[in-house]
């Protein structure tokens, strides 16, 4: 067959039911992506005659004698296409995974088009930017700004990747090519919980290309967690890597690795297990009870705290006199509330390289945590750590999801064991079953008030769902019990919590890291409160919140490190307040049976996890004039690689487009705990100030002493040195150096101590449908302190993209399991992540102005925080615009058109 791709006249024969994605990608046309394999992405879109299609699912013997382009083949004579120009102008990218797929989709519209894009764009998704910059590269729009000397901070610069994403060049994990790779695949378990009392291999290992079956009996018999802290202490030790007793459905049983990925599918296909079927409980309060099954029976060494009662973990505070404190109020609100099971989604799944080079291990993959991941590697496998080298090409996003090793181990087993490289990536159905989640949690709370408004009594007890498995189980529930209860002075507060295992699919990290669910509990009852007692939420907050003098108290009065390195929660409620008095003048859709209502919600964050977070930044004076920065941070479109670029610039007073960086490499950058915890900024953006501000002392002591000039007569600007009124190209100072013998280069480390807070503060005003539950966001207001913001447009993006997050996880994203413990609803088609038609209208976005005492520059962290308050937020929306309050987070139209409908019901005629 004879096949013309980006201009190149290609004969090929593709394999029987090959699809054009994989084709494409085996002729080494990485920019074609897979996010799903179902044509609900749109990641892999290609023009085939000059149509936008989804190559997955085109036969690739379809496109015989047709002309195909890829996002390769867009630009023409080395100038780029005026959609690529735009998107990179505009910064229409985050991770950039998606990115090629949708440039090929908007490149292919015609003005007309363009003015109905909820329609030509709704089979491209994007989970990173919540649209608004994708929809300003498509209208033209420009946001960057110019990178000028010393004014870097506070610019809004463009990721140095920006021109490699848009043209298909950037490289993420399986964007290669390797001679005589193998594929592995999994099978997994179809019950929730199970004995295996036999495996036969015999007829996998009979299908042509299958080169090993691997089951528990094979594997290592060795405790670990699959979470990554730098303090493993703070995770249970209760995963094997392959294992006789499953305990979800969707927990790998066993491991094939072949020739091509459909002999090793065919290979699982094949494996024949004998299962011992055991009593399963997916409830966590059942769980807790007399005569629960045991989920886990393990010894201390697992450091599960109560086994036979399948709690992992559990927090107990008071402070103060609760009971007194009620006594004293003129208000007490009590009720559950609880928050559903939601999945990261981003494009990129879980996929990992391994291979040996001269014994050495080496493991490509999709990680924010490439050093944790080598450390859990060696211990897996007694591996010495200078035999294992662990590192990342750009990430396709994360948001918790990848803080976790799910991948490596199995693949670097294979490797181990076949001496061959090995390849395994997850479908999108791995992700939804066999990945992580958000923990649901069950969260009663009482709170008691005066008349004034004035909390007298907090109480609070949360019960975590962590699944088959412990993984962030613990630090989640810390999480929980902390900041959501503490940014409220009250002077009695009782916390009781409990992580537990159930036979779900296991909870892990993810955006908002357990504080999600609480701050939704804790924010619906304090706007509860403040309708009993008519007070505005805005003013209620105001009386209730932690100022900078008070002690920030959840469940203890111990001292912490967290400390007010700056305070704007303020400023965030008046900006706010504000915005919303102000309105925007979008009114409601025609018609009476709509009813419009407006909520609010706040939050705190501390800016590092309370676990332990370093960094080590290397940064010099190169030969070329430049500066090499390297920092072992992965880059997953949290935006760090363009921060980090601004800090060095400021300090050095040059420009960010000077700064080389190189990141998460185990041989090539210094440890660093992870990208995780927004603590890329605040940890790792102060090693890399540090290491500047220390290369920028080296460079002008060498300069004084080198001209015989005083120190003050050096000054460093842009790509030169001056002293007195001598200009001295950087490439030629560095050769002075040299000759000199003097090393230009730094190395600085920097510690997730003291920690600082952020504040949030989120506003919608919205329109329900009375008949079909309907909700229609009419303002969206985010304020935010995030110190000084080092790159305003990237962090507006960071909120616009959490905000929508917020949304989908609020409005249309839940994970459904029958009752076996099952996923009923694991692809994008059904569990369904907003696309740009569900974009909601701009957030109005607003920042406060603080300088904080600890993050470098005075910024704080800020990707994270921004999902916290958007669920409570619409909630309490929901309740001002029907009257009747919402106790679970997932405000779909089908409960909310029963609840009202109910309400009406009881109304007497």
């Amino acid at each position: 067959m004879s096949f013309l791709v980006n201009g190149k006249t290609v004969s090929a024969e593709p394999r029987p039911g090959q699809c054009l994605r994989t084709f494409l990608r085996e002729m080494g046309w990485f920019g074609v992506k897979k996010g799903c394999d179902a044509g609900d992405c749109g990641a892999c879109t290609v023009w085939l005659d000059g149509v936008a299609v989804h190559s997955c699912l085109i036969p690739a013997f379809r496109a015989d004698g047709h002309k195909v382009t890829t996002i390769e083949g867009l630009a023409h004579d080395g100038e780029l296409h005026p959609m690529q120009t735009a998107f990179m102008q505009a910064a229409g990218f985050q991770c950039g995974f998606c990115t090629a797929g949708m440039i090929m989709t908007a490149a292919s519209l015609s003005q007309e088009q363009i003015s109905n894009l909820p329609r030509y764009l709704k089979g491209n998704l994007c989970r990173c930017t919540g649209y608004h910059s994708i929809e300003n590269a498509i209208h033209g729009v420009k946001s960057i700004e110019e990178d000028q000397p010393g004014k870097s901070c506070g610019a809004g610069l463009l990721a140095p990747a920006a021109e490699e994403i848009v043209t298909g060049k950037v490289r993420y994990t399986l964007d290669t090519a390797i001679e005589g790779m193998l594929h592995l695949k999994l099978l997994r378990s179809p019950h929730a919980h199970a004995r295996i009392k036999a495996i036969r291999k015999d007829a996998a290992l009979s299908v042509p290309g299958v080169c090993g079956v691997y089951t528990w009996e094979d594997v290592p018999r060795l405790l670990y967690t699959s979470a990554t802290h730098d303090d493993y202490h703070v995770d249970p030790n209760d995963t094997y890597l392959l294992d006789n007793v499953v305990r979800f459905a969707g927990q790998r049983v066993a491991a094939v690795v072949a020739e091509t990925e459909g002999a090793a599918e065919e290979g699982c296909r094949r494996i024949e297990i004998d299962y011992e079927l055991l009593p399963a409980v997916f409830d966590p309060e059942q769980a807790m009870s007399k005569g629960a099954p045991v989920i886990h029976d393990k010894g201390a060494e697992s450091r599960i705290r109560r086994p036979g009662q399948n709690i992992l973990l559990e927090i107990h505070g008071n402070v103060g006199d609760v009971e007194a404190g009620f006594k004293a109020a003129d208000v007490i609100h009590e009720a559950a509330y609880t928050t559903h099971r939601v999945q990261h989604a981003h494009l990129e799944t879980h996929c990992t390289i391994t291979w040996l080079d001269h014994g050495r291990l080496n493991v490509r993959t999709s990680s924010q945590t490439p050093y944790i991941t080598k450390q859990k590697l060696c211990y897996i496998f007694d591996l010495m750590p200078e035999s294992v080298r662990v590192f990342c090409e750009r990430v396709g996003g994360g948001f918790g999801g990848k803080q976790e090793v799910l991948t490596e181990d199995i693949c670097a087993f294979a490797t181990l064991k076949t001496g061959r490289p090995v390849m395994l990536e997850f479908t999108r159905e791995e992700e939804f079953i066999a990945a992580t989640t958000r923990h649901p949690m069950n969260v009663r709370m009482k709170v008691g008030a005066k008349r004034d408004g004035t909390l007298t009594a907090m109480e609070v007890r949360v019960v975590s769902n962590t699944g088959a498995y412990g993984n962030h189980g613990g630090e989640t529930l810390y999480a929980a019990c902390g900041e959501a209860v503490a940014v409220y002075k009250c002077a009695n507060k009782k916390v009781d919590g409990y992580t537990v295992y159930t036979n779900m699919v296991p909870g892990g990290a993810i955006r908002g890291y357990g504080m999600t669910q609480t701050i939704f509990a804790v924010e619906c009852a304090m706007d509860e409160v403040a309708r009993s007692l008519k007070i505005d939420p805005y003013e209620f907050r105001r009386i209730n919140v932690v100022k900078p003098d008070d002690q920030m108290i959840a469940e203890s009065t111990d001292a912490t490190d967290t400390e007010f390195g700056s305070y704007g929660l303020d400023q965030c409620i008046d900006l706010v307040d504000a915005a919303m008095k102000r309105g925007n003048g979008v009114k409601p859709p025609p018609g009476t049976d709509w009813l419009e209502g407006r909520g609010m919600a706040i939050s705190m964050h501390g800016s590092v996890p309370p676990t332990e977070h370093r960094s080590e930044a290397r940064l010099g004076l190169g030969a070329d004039g430049n500066y090499h920065l390297a920092i072992g941070t992965a880059e997953f479109g949290n935006g760090t690689t363009t921060v980090h670029r601004q800090i060095v610039s400021s300090v050095l007073n040059s420009t960010a487009s000077r700064v080389r960086v190189i990141q998460s490499d185990t041989d090539k950058t210094g440890y660093d705990t992870g990208a995780f915890a927004s603590a890329g900024t605040v940890v790792a953006g102060n090693a890399v100030r540090l290491a500047a501000e220390a290369l920028r002392d080296r460079m002008l002591t060498f300069a004084s002493k080198n001209y015989a000039v005083g120190r003050d007569a050096c000054r460093i600007e842009h790509d030169a040195i001056f002293y007195n009124d001598t200009r001295v190209p950087l490439a030629d100072f560095f050769a002075a150096a040299r000759r000199a013998g003097r090393q230009l280069e730094t190395v600085r480390k920097a510690y997730g101590t003291p920690r600082s807070v952020t504040f949030q503060v989120q506003a919608f005003r919205i329109a329900v449908n009375r008949v079909t539950g309907e909700i229609v966001i009419l303002q969206s207001v985010h304020g935010c302190d995030g110190g000084v913001i080092i790159n305003p447009m990237q962090c507006r993006a960071q909120i616009d993209g959490a905000v929508a997050q917020g949304v989908g996880w609020t409005l249309q994203e839940k994970m459904v399991f029958d009752d076996r413990g099952r996923m009923i609803n694991p692809s994008f088609r059904n569990y369904r992540i907003p696309a740009y038609a569900d974009a909601l209208a701009r957030t109005e976005i607003y920042f406060a102005e603080t300088h904080d005492a600890f993050g470098p520059l005075g910024a704080k962290s800020m990707s994270e925080a921004p999902i916290y308050p958007i669920a409570p937020a619409l909630a309490n929306a929901l309740t001002d615009a029907t009257g009747i309050r919402f106790h679970d987070s997932s405000l779909t139209p089908d409960r909310i058109y029963r609840r009202i409908f109910e309400s009406t019901e009881k109304k007497p005629a």
